[in-house]
C-alpha cells in the first residue's frame, strides 16, 4: 500500500480566539510578567483540551463589566471573541458519550486505489479528521488494508494520541493481535472493532461518505491532469504494442439478468476523457451469451461506421461529397463516423476474440482490440494465451479501469430502465380492453405499477378515458382475480 497524498488536513482543536491570540503575541512581545504568561499558558492549555465553559463565561463577564463602564469599543471585540468561540465549538458539536475517546476509520476503495478517512473522537467530541488516497500494489481485502493502515498510523504514535477505541469497517485478519500492540503503545487496553448500532455506526457511515467523496474527487483531479492522461495513453500504446496512443477509446460492456433484458453500452473516451455525447446503446437480439452479445454489437457498430463512410464518399473516391464524417444536413457529425484507436471489451479472451472476429468479418484492421477482465484487472489481446499484465500503479491501467467502470455503469443504468418499463408493460398486458394509450394514462398518472395497485376503483376513474368498469377491471386484474 503505497500513500499517494492527503486528501484533507487535520483541524484538531476550535480556533484560537483573536482575544487569546491577541494576548498571546503581546505578551510574547513583552519582557518579564511571568504571572501573566503563566495566566495565559493555562488559558491556552484549558482551551486547546476542550474545556472552554469557564473560559467563554469569563469572557461574557468582561463585556458586561465593559459594557457598563460604557467602554463600548472593548464590549464589542469581546463580544466579536465569544460569538468567534461560539461558532468554532459549534463545529465540534458532542456527537458520543462525554467520555469516548476513539478513531473512527472508513475506507472506500477500487482495485487500484483506496481512499482512507479518518474522525478523531475526544471526550465525545470530533476534534480532528484526515485522509489520504493510496494505491493498491497487490490484491488486498478490506480487513488487509485496515491492518495496514492501522500498523502505519499508529506505528509512532505516543500513548497520549492513542485512543481507547479504534472503529473499523472491517476487522484485521488477525485483530487481536493487532489490539494487542495497540495496548502495547498506549500502555493501556485499546479495541479495535466494528460498530454495529447507534451513535458509532452513524459516526462511521458519516466517514464512509467522506470516504467516498474523497476517492471521487481524487479521480476526478487525477483525470483532469493533461500530463497524467498523455502518460496513461502512452502506456496503453506501450503494453499494446499500439503504433501510436489511443486517442479515441471505445468501450463496451453487456448488461442482462439471466439472459432476459440484454443490453449493451458505449462509451467513448478522447485524449483520456470522456465523450458523453458520443455514448450510445443497444438492445442486443441474441441471446447466446456474453461472447455472441459483444460480437453482435460490435458488428452492429462498424457496420454503421461502413455505412457512414460509403454515404460520405470516404469509400469511392470520386463520390466524395465533402463533408467527411460531418453530415451536411445537421453540420453535425454523424453517430458513427469517426472509428477508434482502440476497442476495449469487458471480458477476457474470448469477449476480446469475439470483438476481433467482428472486425475481421467487416475488413476493418485499423482499430486495435484488448478486453479487461474486472477479478484481476488482466488485460487481453484476441488469440494470446496469457494476459499482458501491467502495473497495478499504472496511469494507464488506471484509465483502462475507468473507461470499463464507465461502460458498465452506462449499460446498468440502461438495463435497469428496460427492465424496469418491461415490468410495466407486462403487468398491465392483461387488462382486457386497455390500449396503449389507456397504459401510458395510468402509468403516468400513478408513476408506477405499485401504486396502481394500491389505488381503488374510484381513485383509477380520475384517470382521463378510464370509466368505472374498465377501473373495475385493471383492480381485480391487478390483484390476480378474474375480471
Amino acid at each position: 500500500m503505497q500513500q499517494r497524498g492527503v486528501q484533507a488536513g487535520r483541524a484538531d482543536r476550535p480556533a484560537l480566539p483573536a482575544r487569546l491570540h491577541r494576548q498571546v503575541l503581546g505578551a510574547l512581545r513583552r519582557p518579564g510578567h511571568p504571572e501573566e504568561h503563566r495566566a495565559l499558558a493555562e488559558d491556552f492549555c484549558d482551551f486547546m483540551a476542550g474545556n472552554t465553559g469557564r473560559f467563554i463565561k469569563r469572557l461574557e463577564k468582561e463585556m458586561r463589566e465593559a459594557a457598563g463602564e460604557q467602554e463600548y469599543e472593548r464590549a464589542a471585540r469581546l463580544r466579536d471573541d465569544v460569538q468567534a468561540l461560539q461558532r468554532a465549538l459549534e463545529k465540534q458539536a458532542v456527537v458520543l458519550g462525554e467520555g469516548t475517546d476513539a478513531d473512527v476509520i472508513a475506507l472506500a476503495e477500487d482495485p487500484l486505489e483506496a481512499a482512507v478517512q479518518v474522525f478523531y473522537v475526544r471526550g465525545g467530541r470530533i476534534r480532528g479528521q484526515r485522509g489520504w488516497v493510496v494505491d493498491k500494489v497487490e490484491e488486498t481485502s478490506p480487513g488487509e488494508l485496515v491492518e495496514q493502515f492501522l500498523l502505519q498510523m499508529y506505528a509512532e504514535a505516543g500513548p497520549d494520541s492513542m485512543p481507547r477505541e479504534v472503529l473499523v469497517p472491517a476487522l484485521p485478519p488477525d485483530h487481536e493481535a493487532v489490539a494487542e500492540l495497540l495496548t502495547e503503545q498506549r500502555r493501556a487496553r485499546v479495541e479495535v472493532r466494528i460498530p454495529q448500532r447507534g451513535d458509532k455506526r452513524s459516526l462511521m457511515e458519516t466517514v464512509e461518505r467522506n470516504a467516498k467523496e474523497s476517492l471521487a474527487q481524487h479521480k476526478i483531479r487525477r483525470a483532469g491532469d493533461l500530463t497524467t492522461r498523455s502518460k496513461a495513453l502512452q502506456e496503453i500504446a506501450d503494453a499494446l504494442a499500439l503504433d501510436q496512443a489511443p486517442l479515441r477509446i471505445e468501450c463496451y460492456d453487456v448488461s442482462h439478468l439471466q439472459g432476459e433484458n440484454v443490453v449493451a453500452s458505449m462509451v467513448v473516451f478522447e485524449d483520456g476523457l470522456a465523450r458523453k455525447s458520443e455514448y450510445r446503446r443497444f438492445a442486443v437480439k441474441t441471446n447466446e451469451g456474453d461472447v455472441a452479445s459483444i460480437h453482435e454489437v460490435i458488428m452492429r457498430r462498424f457496420r454503421r461506421y461502413l455505412e457512414e463512410r460509403s454515404a460520405t464518399g470516404e469509400l469511392a473516391a470520386d463520390d466524395d461529397d465533402g463533408h467527411g464524417p460531418i453530415d451536411p444536413e445537421t453540420g453535425k457529425p454523424r453517430k458513427f463516423a469517426y472509428p477508434p484507436n482502440l476497442v476495449v471489451v469487458d471480458g477476457a479472451g474470448p469477449q476480446a476474440a469475439a470483438a476481433q472476429r467482428a472486425l475481421d468479418e467487416l475488413g476493418i484492421d485499423e482499430v486495435s482490440v484488448c478486453g479487461l477482465a474486472k477479478r484481476l484487472e488482466e488485460v487481453w489481446l484476441p488469440g494470446d494465451d496469457q494476459p499482458v499484465i501491467m502495473p497495478r500503479s499504472s496511469e494507464g491501467l488506471y484509465l483502462l479501469q475507468r473507461v470499463r467502470d464507465e461502460a458498465h455503469r452506462f449499460a446498468i443504468t440502461y438495463h435497469r430502465s428496460k427492465r424496469s418499463k418491461t415490468v410495466k408493460e407486462s403487468a398491465l398486458d392483461g387488462v382486457p380492453g386497455l390500449g396503449p394509450a389507456r397504459r401510458q394514462a395510468l402509468l403516468k398518472h400513478f408513476g408506477s405499477v405499485k401504486k396502481l395497485r394500491e389505488a381503488t376503483a374510484a381513485e383509477i376513474c380520475e384517470v382521463p378515458g378510464i370509466g368505472p368498469s374498465i377501473a373495475e377491471v385493471i383492480v381485480s386484474t391487478l390483484k390476480g382475480e378474474s375480471p
